[in-house]
């Protein structure tokens, strides 16, 4: 593939940024007192953030090895 240096860049810096700023959110939702019910259960709220993280950090890694790929190639 085929990309100007400057955009591969754009790429890796998203893609860094993202792997960096989402695990301290996520740690946070663990910790948020709406995450379990009364019986400790996950609620719907720690599910729906873990999906949110969880998609968002796969999308920033494959970012990451675009970025790099293409840096590269």
């Amino acid at each position: 593939m085929d990309l100007p240096t400057p955009l591969s860049i754009v790429l890796i810096v998203a893609g860094i940024w993202t792997l960096i700023v989402w695990p301290p959110f996520l740690r946070r939702v663990f910790k948020d007192p709406r995450s379990r019910d009364e019986n400790g259960a996950a609620t719907r709220f720690l599910k729906v953030h873990f999906m949110l993280v969880s998609t968002s950090m796969i999308l920033g890694a494959a970012t990451l090895v675009i970025g790099i790929r293409t840096l590269v190639a």
